[in-house]
């Protein structure tokens, strides 16, 4: 067996001698290992070829990569006059044409019923963290603000001009309180208008008739 052992492995040594005389350029290295190919190139090529690998990995490490927009992330803070600008742009028009932001969007639950609460938020550790964020999540530019007035009417009824609820809208439950504070923040600066509710008052129970005495 050791006999066998010995030819075989002069037979291999050949067929590698072999190979490195046959072909030009790193062809005829095709299938030597990586130790036999160094040494087999001379010490001019592999200089050159250890210069060439430094000056990419250099040009790797100079040249900044641009950062990648993640879709999910919601870190960045959006200003709330970029906002104003964006639903006034084509782009918010060609999405959501003259429709609510509300209005396309379908809740995802199981069952033939939907829960009557919406989820608690879409947002967890600056991420979306569901495949299906409510209206105001999915679109980093909107922006609930006191300013942003043409968002907020949107979630105002026009029959009531009562805020709409969120089993309507849509909205996860930390956006809903932000829609209350901001409608109500907009109110208070008299940036929306609203109904006081009209009261009638009997006024013969705080002024007597005439005639009477008064101090009855």
């Amino acid at each position: 067996m050791s006999v066998f052992r010995l030819l075989g492995g002069e037979i291999i040594s050949i067929y590698r001698q072999s190979l490195l005389t046959i072909g030009t350029g790193q062809a005829r290295y095709l299938y030597v290992s990586t130790p036999h190919r160094r040494a087999a190139v001379p010490e001019g090529e592999q200089a050159e070829e250890t210069a060439a690998g430094d000056e990419a990995a250099e040009e790797d490490t100079a040249t900044p990569k641009p950062p990648v927009d993640d879709p999910k992330d919601r870190t960045r803070v959006v200003p709330v006059e970029t906002s104003i600008r964006y639903l006034a742009s084509e782009a918010y028009r060609q999405t959501y044409q003259d429709d609510p932001v509300w209005k396309q969007y379908r809740r995802n639950h199981k069952g033939l019923y939907p829960p009557k609460l919406t989820r608690k938020t879409c947002i967890r550790k600056g991420r979306i963290s569901t495949g299906n964020p409510c209206p105001i999540c999915r679109d980093e530019y909107l922006v609930l603000d006191h300013n942003n007035i043409d968002l907020l009417k949107q979630f105002i009824s026009p029959q009531t001009g009562e805020v709409l609820s969120y089993r309507v809208t849509g909205l996860c439950q930390k956006k809903h309180t932000q829609l209350l504070v901001a409608v109500e923040r907009a109110m208070d600066r008299g940036l929306l208008t609203f109904d006081v509710p009209f009261r009638e008052y009997d006024y013969s129970e705080y002024y007597p008739a005439k005639g009477t005495n008064s101090s009855k």
